[in-house]
């Protein structure tokens, strides 16, 4: 009977190992940074979603008289409660080129990265503007 030799398979699964201790930092790298990429993504649409609620709030003032909300950073807000800090929301009222009022709200956010390593930033800044036509009070016919 041939007996076979355990001294090659266990060779090799010591090199599995090292192989493992050497990629596994970057691995753990690449899984940061695409959580980290993740999480701007989901807040950079939840404030877009924060200045599309207050531009709407703001360009119908009949809406907004029944509207729970007493003011466009309140409309704003409450489409990201979770965020802590809140976001910042200013907004303007403006006439464009065609003499047409508009409503613009920008949302500002200061995101936090999980991250601290060199190269990529600890924080960054958020902003998104939406700019809507003010309704007219009266129908025209």
């Amino acid at each position: 009977m041939i007996r076979e030799s355990n001294s090659g398979r266990s060779a090799r699964s010591g090199a599995a190992v090292v192989e493992l201790a050497v990629l596994l930092p970057l691995l753990v790298f690449l899984l940061v940074v695409a959580v980290d990429y993740a999480r701007i993504f989901h807040y950079s649409v939840t404030i877009t979603n924060c200045a599309r609620n207050g531009a709407m709030y703001g360009r119908d003032p009949v809406a907004a008289a029944e509207s729970p909300f007493t003011s466009i950073e309140q409309a704003a807000l409450a489409e990201a409660p979770n965020l802590k800090p809140e976001p910042t929301v200013t907004s303007v009222n403006g006439t464009d080129a065609a003499g047409q009022p508009y409503v613009e709200v920008t949302v500002s956010y200061k995101f936090q990265t999980l991250t601290r390593y060199p190269g990529i930033p600890d924080t960054i800044n958020l902003s998104r503007t939406v700019r809507m036509h003010v309704a007219a009070a009266v129908p025209s016919s």
